[in-house]
């Protein structure tokens, strides 16, 4: 009978830790298992422009255990609905290349269309004349433990008027960061994170801007949570000069595996 107790007490033990180790909570090394649905909405704004809300999301399937697949699209408003508009759609595909224990490597790459049109123009839902493309590939890889994770990630992004243009017209961005989770117990986490966004075609002249975030989250279970989080932006234009916005952005984002 002690055996049978103890076994049954060693199952419950197995399957909790197969189910933490897949909880959602904002771990910027998060994956979906195989046939595992998830979603990521998030609404805030940046302290270069407050009036301007933005609505995210993000919507992802685990086609293997190391292949997840999503969707992204976004829509703002600013000045109390006086502008408005769906800014993008996008696919994307991410690879986990490298899983050695607590050793993860993610490959993962996206295709979005951009609209530059607003909300009561005639040329405001994806119109030709009024959308960019953006092709993206980059890697992120990083070491995770149950009670903290860091994972650093370097990604290029191309723009064109065309979506398959790969002309020199087009303007190439090069991205590399730096995120960071704390978990402070079995509800509640700390993330803290650090991106620059470089100008490749003017990277000479060095003109870009650094993103900085840091934020709470608090998890009802291993598959929903919530997060609060603050962002201040730094940018450099070129002439040795950086300039720090006044204010703090802001934002909130909801979470939900399934």
């Amino acid at each position: 009978m002690k055996k049978i107790a103890l076994t049954s007490l060693l199952a419950v033990f197995a399957v909790s830790g197969a189910h933490a180790a897949n909880v959602i909570n904002n771990n910027p090394l998060y994956r979906p298992e195989a046939g595992q649905f998830y979603s990521v909405t998030g609404l805030g704004a940046d302290s270069r422009n407050t009036s301007r809300v933005v609505l995210e999301e993000n919507f992802g399937y685990g086609l293997t255990d190391r292949v997840a697949a999503n969707i992204t699209t976004s829509a703002s408003e600013s000045d109390w609905f006086d502008n408005g508009a769906w800014d993008h759609i996008g696919v994307g595909l991410n690879v986990r290349a490298i899983d050695m224990g607590n050793w993860k490597g993610d490959i993962f790459g996206s295709y979005n269309a951009m609209s530059l049109g607003t909300w009561g123009d005639d040329d405001s839902w994806f119109d030709e004349d009024v959308t960019a493309y953006k092709w993206t590939a980059g890697v992120r890889a990083g070491y995770a433990t149950a009670g903290w994770t860091v994972a650093g990630h370097v990604a290029f992004d191309y723009y064109n008027s065309e979506s398959f243009n790969w002309d020199d017209e087009g303007a190439h961005m090069l991205r590399f960061g730096l995120d960071g989770q704390l978990v402070l117990n079995q509800n509640w986490n700390l993330i803290a994170g650090v991106e620059y966004n470089a100008d490749y075609d003017n990277w000479s002249d060095n003109v870009g801007y650094w993103t900085g975030k840091f934020g709470a989250n608090y998890n009802f279970d291993a598959d929903k949570f919530v997060g609060a989080y603050i962002t201040k932006h730094m940018d450099h234009n070129g002439a040795g000069n950086w300039e720090v916005d006044d204010g703090f952005g802001f934002g909130a984002t909801f979470g939900i595996q399934f």
